[in-house]
């Protein structure tokens, strides 16, 4: 499987605007959830923001909680090999729920996902203050199974100290920041996506 794997420092830091900036970067890819909880339709988000092909396959469950607590309470375990078996879509942008140690089961979490499916992982961090501890965390997280980290997005208000700490400490390339759009519009996105680096998918 061709593609990268996009994960957070935590919910809401904004992986699912950089998974559709990442559509627009490389249309050849497809976005896909695997699992999404809660009400908000990333999914559809995705779509709107890049315009691009969307895999409208997945988990979906109602509580905005954790994958785990969420399927416990429709009475139901998330089986990774299952969910992951079926999808030959390539190359693809694949955003994760959370951040990587999210449980999805009584056993497995975020990252056994990730090395199922065995692509690079770009990190989205906040800017602000606490991102060095939650940046740095989250890369030996990926390290620690051998997961390839093919860089950092940090997402906010520039803050040229924090950037300077994460890549000496993590030994890793902050390879963009994104800005808090406002207005966020396919338009505005489009223009920043041109941005990023060129060869993330070679």
């Amino acid at each position: 499987m061709r593609g990268l794997f996009v994960t957070g420092t935590d919910t809401g830091v904004g992986k699912t605007v950089l998974s559709a900036a990442l559509m627009l970067r490389y249309p050849e890819a497809r976005y896909w959830k695997p699992i999404q909880t809660g009400p908000d339709d990333d999914t559809a988000e995705a779509r709107r923001l890049s315009g691009g092909q969307v895999v409208d396959e997945g988990i979906r469950l109602p509580d905005p909680v954790s994958p785990h607590l969420a399927a416990q309470r429709v009475e139901m375990s998330i089986d990774l090999e299952a969910l992951v078996r079926p999808v030959r879509t390539t190359p693809v942008i694949v955003e994760g729920a959370g951040g990587v140690l999210v449980p999805v089961n009584d056993s497995q979490t975020m990252a056994d996902l990730m090395v199922l499916l065995g692509l690079p992982v770009i990190v989205a961090a906040r800017s602000t203050l606490g991102t060095i501890n939650h940046t740095l965390l989250t890369i030996e997280a990926l390290r620690a199974r051998a997961l390839q980290v093919a860089g950092v997005v940090m997402i906010g208000y520039g803050n040229a100290d924090n950037r300077a700490a994460i890549e000496h400490y993590g030994n890793v390339a902050v390879i963009a920041e994104m800005p808090l759009f406002d207005p966020l519009t396919p338009e505005s996105l489009r223009a920043w996506a041109q941005t990023l680096p060129k060869d993330l998918l070679a």
